[in-house]
């Protein structure tokens, strides 16, 4: 008697896997954005304020 090996994989494992795959792909990127969202960063110390010409503005009709 001989063994058979199968070199296929069914189609619940492809998709089991992909699926697993996806999860944790998108746990990082959940772990990420909240990981970024509690770091306090520094307000600016100066309001910033450009004053733009008149000039530069063209009156379209």
């Amino acid at each position: 008697m001989q063994f058979e090996r199968k070199t296929r994989a069914s189609t619940f494992s492809s998709i089991g896997k992909f699926l697993i795959k996806l999860a944790v792909i998108f746990f990082l990127l959940i772990t990420i954005i909240i990981l970024i969202d509690k770091i306090e960063f520094p307000k600016p110390e100066k309001n910033i304020e450009k004053l733009v010409p008149n000039e530069k503005f063209k009156i379209i009709k």
